[in-house]
């Protein structure tokens, strides 16, 4: 998992939507208590948003350069599914899905 530590290689920016009591955000709920420290220490100076949402989808958004975003819908995932989602999106480099 090498790519964990390369988020701001390829990305500018990842945001992570969630509803804080909706039973469809609770993998990403739970993804965000198990990852989100081990993310952010080994990307300290990276920003990565996970503002304070009410009802919404679970959704995690890549921003690349030029303003290129990519998003991709997390409700039905489990958690070793939205973290494949997100080397996924790492791995895109802002291209066209």
């Amino acid at each position: 998992m090498a790519w964990r530590s390369q988020l701001s290689r390829n990305l500018k920016e990842l945001r992570i939507l969630f509803c804080q009591t909706s039973p469809s955000s609770a993998s990403a709920r739970s993804f965000v208590e198990q990852n989100s420290k081990d993310l952010k220490t080994l990307n300290p100076k990276f920003p990565i948003l996970i503002p304070e949402c009410r009802g919404i989808e679970p959704q995690i958004w890549a921003r690349y350069d030029m303003g290129v975003e990519r998003g991709i819908r997390l409700e039905g995932l489990t958690e070793p599914q939205i973290l494949k989602a997100l080397e996924d999106l790492v791995k895109a480099e802002g291209s066209k899905p």
